[in-house]
């Protein structure tokens, strides 16, 4: 790779960051300006909270923050009510339906297209204004970003094995790669020099991807220990080519051998707790675990402990699930009646039957040991929820970040630490700090207005009053599925 072609990658990636940014803008152009008065405004990068702030918004940008009154076109009265940024969900995959595989979509059109429609207004619903999908492809993310209302959408692009975890096929995976003594499982139609770490990662680039995802996942379940895995001195190949183009790795490692490797292969952030065939079957850290937390500490690198993971899939085994009222603000009235009736519970009863729902309690309660470590050390947490995980209606848009909040509230973590996590470290990570993460002069006005102080309770994130995305101010319950 010249130099000519790594600046004309770069720039190639640049210019469509901007360019969702400056087409966001031309949506907002020529709108009012707006003022939010007399608010307390919380971000992550204010030590205290600014209280009787007003923040005045043109053209889709925060303009001005100021403890004098300001003037505006339109006022939103923020008394006794806290401003914060947008949050950003940098685990997600986007466009699938929870609980639904190709054979229950093919079924039932009608249901995909009411989830299709709903899915981004619930991700806004709580307060998610940014959404990385992670292992995706540019198509997706563009249909999205096409839709009027949704929040920004971003991806990386995955680097699947030949045959190994998340690969299907070599048209569904354009990115994927072999390690050398796999050549030979490569069709001959499949050109080899296209699937270097190198190659991969330029196209990739050239495709709008922010990021790199890779794997490092034996299998689970019917899998465990069978799916090939890439060595290390691959996803060092692939942490160069990224870097070299200021793009951060993320690699999907849940075990402690997987999180070990991730050290070893220098990646910028690890996707999932430790809680795939952890050793422990309590929630104390075992001897193995402490060495590559501390690694993972010295070294800054990104956490993710998707907490939810595990007991999500121990929720399909409990109908109590259903009772949540929360739901009905995610998803459509016919899509929970389908998850409740024997079809809808086609994964529980061909994946899960006969697993003891006490068993992801305790794989999960060993994960929240780890963030709980993290946390008291100050660790670089991520938010992100891995929605939807697997084919499991118990990851709802949006409503399982709020399920993921309140796991990292209960596992140690303070109410400073998610909201770090879930805005300006999102941000940073994802090379988009100058535009979002924080409420500053100048950042893009995606703002959530809330009831309840984030502060004091987890809670604070289910009291959204107004979303302001792009300095348009939405008002929640236009958002739920049940309006």
């Amino acid at each position: 790779m010249n130099l000519s072609t790594t600046r004309g990658a770069a720039l190639a990636v640049g210019l469509l960051v901007a360019f969702c940014w400056l087409q966001a803008a031309a949506h907002s152009a020529g709108a009012p300006t707006t003022v939010i008065a007399d608010v307390t405004v919380i971000s992550p990068e204010r030590p205290a909270p600014l209280m009787h702030a007003f923040v005045r918004i043109a053209n889709g940008r925060i303009a001005e923050v100021s403890t004098r009154p300001l003037k505006g076109d339109v006022k939103a009265d923020g008394r006794g009510k806290f401003l914060i940024p947008g949050l950003i969900d940098s685990h997600m995959h986007l466009g699938s339906v929870p609980g639904m595989l190709a054979p229950q979509r093919a079924a039932h059109p009608d249901l995909v297209a009411q989830a299709a429609a709903q899915e981004p207004r619930s991700y806004l619903y709580f307060g998610f204004t940014t959404v990385l999908s992670l292992g995706d492809t540019a198509a997706p993310v563009q249909r999205w970003n096409a839709l009027d209302v949704r929040p920004d959408a971003y991806f990386c692009g995955g680097t699947p094995l030949v045959n190994g975890y998340g690969f299907t096929s070599f048209d569904a995976n354009p990115y994927f790669l072999f390690n050398p003594d796999q050549a030979s499982a490569l069709p001959a139609s499949v050109d080899q020099a296209a699937h270097t770490p190198a190659a991969v990662v330029e196209r990739m680039a050239r495709d709008g991807a922010i990021c790199v995802k890779s794997y490092r996942e034996t299998g689970f379940g019917r899998d465990a220990g069978r799916l090939p895995v890439p060595g290390v001195e691959t996803i060092r190949a692939v942490v160069a080519a990224a870097h070299a183009r200021n793009m951060p790795v993320f690699l999907h490692a849940n075990s402690v051998a997987a999180q070990e490797f991730a050290v070893q292969a220098g990646v910028d952030a690890i996707g999932h707790g430790m809680w795939n065939g952890q050793q422990s079957t309590s929630d104390k850290l075992d001897t193995a675990a402490a060495p590559i937390l501390q690694a993972i500490l010295e070294r800054g690198i990104g956490y993710q402990p998707t907490a939810q993971v595990i007991r999500g899939l121990g929720a399909e085994l409990d109908d109590a699930f259903f009772a949540d009222p929360l739901l009905a603000r995610v998803y459509a009235p016919p899509l929970i009646a389908w998850y409740r009736s024997p079809e809808g519970g086609w994964f529980r009863r061909q994946e899960l039957d006969g697993t003891p729902p006490a068993a992801f309690d305790r794989v999960g309660g060993y994960g929240d040991a780890v963030t709980r470590y993290l946390a008291r050390n100050d660790a670089r947490l991520l938010f992100g929820t891995d929605t939807p995980s697997a084919p499991i209606y118990t990851n709802p848009p949006g409503l399982n970040g709020f399920y993921e909040m309140r796991r990292w509230l209960a596992a140690g973590v303070s109410t400073r630490q998610l909201l770090r996590a879930a805005t300006i470290e999102n941000a940073r990570i994802l090379r988009l700090d100058r535009e979002i993460g924080s409420i500053e002069q100048g950042k893009r006005a995606n703002l959530l207005l809330l009831r309840g102080n984030p502060l004091d309770s987890v809670e604070a994130y289910n009291t959204v009053e107004t979303i302001v995305l792009g300095g348009r101010l939405i008002p929640r319950e236009r958002l739920s599925a049940s309006r």
